[in-house]
């Protein structure tokens, strides 16, 4: 964004409210623009816009809040403006800079990714000799963005409090997910045991190759790790029908991959000439995803979550769609798998897929696992 194009956006948000509070004893006017910063309530319409913008387009979007520490009621020792200062000195010409309270400057970063934030987060914290600030990063669409965008009256010192109970939180409960998962698989390996030895020895009798298929996947926050199923290829088989399916499903051309119609829409690989007999059978039943099992008991996945990609497959995602990898460990069904399987367009695929991280619950994990179990016998979306 040109420095014209940031006055003409000043002048356009000049009327509306601006900040009421004081910055170093001095009061702010009813002014947008004060000392190159918005004041605080056209910061939060910035964010709020910029947040659609970033929905509409799939493009990163940070935001920083950087507060001065104070202990003891004693006065921060870098003043607002002088933080503002330095901000201004590091950040880049389509970044935007605004008040988010008498102690906090809300820096907005459109087309910046965590990674990028946390940079210019180190830029600005080593602009001083010792730590004087605090600093909280919000990614798109993570639950601290999306609270700042819906609750602009959230102080700084509400907003370390949430994250700090959002962190608690977050322990307790991957603690029960994973009980859940370790029961779980359990009890599934000791019911479906006699379905999973009858498959060994009909892929083995189908077709010369190794039993289980060995495959690397990206699972919980980008870490690559082995994932298991019956094999239902023939070995040696080439990837490229596969490559070339998911760029054109992530890229948005349904079209050339729809193998169902207009009104029931197939987004899968149909006749896959590298598939074997036994395969189609145990790929439609869903019984060769059951040695993920193995992975849920490593810990490598859960029994409820996104699903893993491949290595390839991430590749080709937008700043957004990682989150489906980032939040949470890789599940052998979810949100996605009940709610549309192949039926469902990528981006809403990767959309469900980030609502049941922000949703998780035990509860919402039986009820997934429960309509697993239907779709599976019905066989819906499944070829």
């Amino acid at each position: 964004m040109s420095s014209v194009l940031k006055n003409k956006h000043y002048q356009l948000v000049d009327g509306a409210l601006g900040l009421s509070v004081s910055v170093d004893n001095t009061p702010l006017s009813n002014t947008a623009n004060f000392g190159n910063a918005i004041g605080r309530e056209c910061f939060f319409k910035q964010l709020r816009h910029e947040k659609h913008r970033a929905q509409r387009s799939g493009s990163a979007l940070s935001l920083l809040l950087l507060s001065q520490i104070k202990t003891n009621g004693e006065k921060s020792a870098v003043s607002i403006n002088g933080l503002l200062k330095i901000v201004r000195s590091k950040m880049r010409e389509t970044d935007m800079v605004g008040y988010f309270d008498q102690h906090t400057l809300g820096l907005l970063l459109p087309y910046t990714d965590n990674i990028g934030a946390k940079n210019l987060s180190q830029k600005i914290m080593g602009s001083f000799s010792c730590p004087k600030l605090s600093v909280i990063i919000a990614t798109y669409p993570d639950d601290i963005f999306d609270s700042l965008a819906n609750e602009s009256s959230l102080s700084s010192d509400a907003l370390g409090l949430m994250l700090e109970n959002s962190i608690q939180n977050s322990q307790i409960k991957l603690s029960i997910k994973r009980g859940f998962d370790l029961i779980g698989a359990v009890m599934a390996l000791l019911i479906l045991s006699p379905i999973m030895l009858i498959t060994a020895v009909m892929v083995k009798l189908s077709s010369p190759g190794p039993i289980i298929f060995k495959q690397i996947r990206v699972g919980h926050k980008g870490v690559p790790f082995t994932f298991y199923k019956f094999r239902s290829m023939r070995t040696g088989a080439s990837d490229q029908i596969h490559r070339e399916f998911v760029t054109k499903l992530i890229n948005g051309d349904h079209s050339a991959i729809n193998n169902g119609d207009k009104e029931n829409p197939l987004y899968k690989i149909k006749f896959d000439p590298r598939v074997t007999r036994i395969g189609r059978f145990i790929r439609k039943t869903s019984i060769d995803e059951l040695p993920q099992l193995f992975n849920v008991l490593k810990g490598d996945m859960t029994l409820v979550g996104p699903r893993p990609p491949l290595p390839y497959e991430t590749e080709k995602y937008q700043a957004w769609q990682l989150r489906r990898i980032l939040d949470m460990k890789p599940g052998i069904t979810g949100l996605w798998q009940v709610e549309g399987r192949g039926r469902t367009e990528f981006n809403d695929a990767v959309r469900l897929d980030i609502q049941y991280t922000k949703k998780w619950s035990l509860l919402l994990d039986i009820i997934i696992s429960c309509k697993t179990i239907k779709e599976v016998l019905n066989c819906r979306g499944a070829v």
